[in-house]
């Protein structure tokens, strides 16, 4: 039998009601499907490096939206955080330095993960046909897959235990499911542009 104790007591702090919370987990599930319906429409269309004239500038604007909802997403979070109360079980040294250390583990693999590989690597590059030459494998690839998207719900984590929220807690169940949908999708997807590439190259 599972002990449903601590999720009941976590339910109990967090108003899934309050329009603030709804709000995040709006912004959350929001984002990485706006940039996957966008990214495969431009793949199948090239309409944005039409209108941008260059795939590269069209892969930036896009790469810039997406970074302004995701201050969006980081603002609605910590609104829906403050909005709420916190558990007094965490609210303590050790949560706040718990939380502080996950955060820079998370913030450490969304950094080096964009560093390795580029702005156009980072936003989708490669559904623009932007596509690089081998497969990343060194810090932070070699440690783990996706350490974008894990670092980043790191950083969500690290921030609700620092702010003792339940509904922080709550909320980076919602970001770690969403980019785990997220990544089903791209994944295959992704591979698909490189085998054709390699198809293409192989023909040539």
């Amino acid at each position: 039998q599972v002990d449903v104790t601590a999720m009941a007591r976590l339910f109990g702090y967090v108003d899934v009601t309050d329009s603030g919370f709804i709000a995040a987990v709006f912004s959350i599930a929001f984002n990485p499907l706006f940039w996957n319906v966008v990214a495969r429409w431009e793949h199948k269309t090239r309409a944005l490096s039409r209108v941008f004239a260059s795939p590269r500038a069209a892969c930036y604007c896009l790469g810039a939206v997406i970074l302004m909802l995701n201050c969006v997403r980081s603002h609605c979070f910590t609104e829906a955080m403050k909005s709420q109360p916190k558990l007094e079980g965490l609210d303590c040294h050790w949560g706040y330095y718990s939380g502080l250390a996950i955060l820079a583990v998370g913030t450490l693999f969304v950094i080096s993960s964009f560093l390795a590989l580029g702005f156009t690597g980072t936003f989708l590059g490669d559904y623009f046909g932007i596509l690089m030459e081998a497969k990343v494998t060194r810090f932070p690839f070699n440690i783990l897959d996706n350490p974008m998207y894990w670092g980043s719900t790191a950083v969500y984590l690290g921030w609700s235990l620092m702010h003792a929220s339940p509904a922080g807690l709550l909320l980076t169940a919602v970001v770690a499911i969403s980019y785990t949908i997220a990544m089903l999708y791209e994944g295959p997807f992704t591979e698909e542009i490189y085998r054709q590439k390699q198809k293409g190259a192989k023909n040539k």
